[in-house]
């Protein structure tokens, strides 16, 4: 059974992971706005052609602005909370970003991307209930036991190696057709910032609590890969936010990200030995309800459909209407047969 202390903890890291996923998803919408700002009214080079012309705009300022905000409460919440809670929770960033997107970008949400913003929340909701409450890394010393892991050093040679390719070479060539190579680079390379700023929080605090861990020079360590990861993420999440839609983007990394950043906690700090098998099951429910919830909110942005609409179509049909749309159905046929022959 959880302390009191980390029941505490808990619902302090869940508080702090709910409000990040409202600012950085308002802050993708803002960044968005800012880089079609750019591209209207100037002729500078686009972000995602490797110009950074952005840094003029003070709407992306804005944006970036609240993203920083939210990525502190997001590091402050690795502190309290397991990161098996705090990061499927970024599904309330895709809802936030879906929603005003549909207000302020045009971006049109349908009833089925409605119905997905729900279904992510039930989703989110089941993540909770289940998530480990206990299990976490007290010190720096036993965070620099876990960091010298066999397990995890494979994890960080297997990233690097894949995002130097996807880099160098996958990215020139497919990287304005296709956004799952800018999210991947993203996504993985997010989960090993997600791994230095929980070895960071823990840092921060055991300070706190009276033991110095500023002195430690795993603190330092950790803190230069968390600039370094968080620099990469950016620069590439620019690249995607650029060239394609951000009702594409925010979804795909959420997976991707949601999906790295499990494999390493799991390898890291070894947070599912702490879980029942019930747990555990709730969890992946949840993750999956959160993911169906996200492609909904995908595959179908494009279908024109309202509850009017769906309404209308359920409606019992009089054999009028039935003879009327087969012979149209007839006629179109024909007519292609007849364009075909010609």
């Amino acid at each position: 059974m959880p302390s009191i202390s980390q029941s505490t903890d808990f619902y302090i890291g869940l508080s702090l992971a709910i409000l990040s996923s409202a600012f950085i998803g308002s802050s993708f919408i803002l960044k968005k706005k800012g880089l079609l700002k750019l591209a209207a009214q100037s002729q500078s080079v686009r972000a995602g052609q490797g110009g950074f012309g952005y840094l003029r705009e003070w709407l992306w300022w804005v944006g970036m602005i609240l993203m920083a905000v939210g990525e502190i409460c997001n590091f402050t919440a690795y502190a309290f909370a397991p990161a098996t809670l705090v990061t499927p929770l970024g599904a309330l960033s895709v809802l936030v970003s879906a929603v005003l997107a549909s207000y302020l970008l045009s971006e049109y949400l349908n009833l089925l991307g409605k119905i997905g913003c729900v279904v992510c929340l039930l989703g989110s909701t089941v993540i909770v209930l289940h998530a480990p409450k206990e299990g976490e890394i007290k010190d720096m010393n036993e965070m620099a036991n876990r960091l010298k892991d066999a397990g995890f050093i494979i994890y960080i040679v297997i990233i690097t190696l894949a995002n130097l390719w996807l880099i160098f070479f996958v990215g020139p060539r497919f990287g304005q057709t296709n956004a799952m190579v800018y999210v991947l680079i993203t996504g993985s390379i997010g989960s090993l910032s997600v791994m230095a700023c929980k070895g960071l929080g823990v840092a921060l605090k055991s300070t706190f609590n009276g033991h110095n861990e500023l002195t430690n020079r795993y603190t330092w360590i950790i803190l230069i890969a968390v600039i370094f990861c968080i620099s990469i993420q950016m620069n590439y999440l620019n690249k995607a936010l650029d060239i394609f839609n951000t009702s594409v983007v925010t979804p795909m990394l959420y997976v991707v990200f949601t999906t790295f950043v499990i494999i390493a906690s799991a390898i890291l700090f070894k947070e599912w030995n702490f879980m029942t098998v019930m747990d555990i099951v709730g969890v992946i429910c949840g993750f999956g309800c959160v993911i169906s919830g996200i492609f909904l909110l995908q595959a179908f942005k494009d279908l024109n459909l309202s509850k009017f609409q769906l309404v209308k179509q359920l409606e019992p049909k009089s054999s009028q209407q039935v003879d009327d749309e087969l012979r149209s159905s007839l006629l179109e046929e024909t007519r292609g047969r007849h364009s075909q022959n010609c």
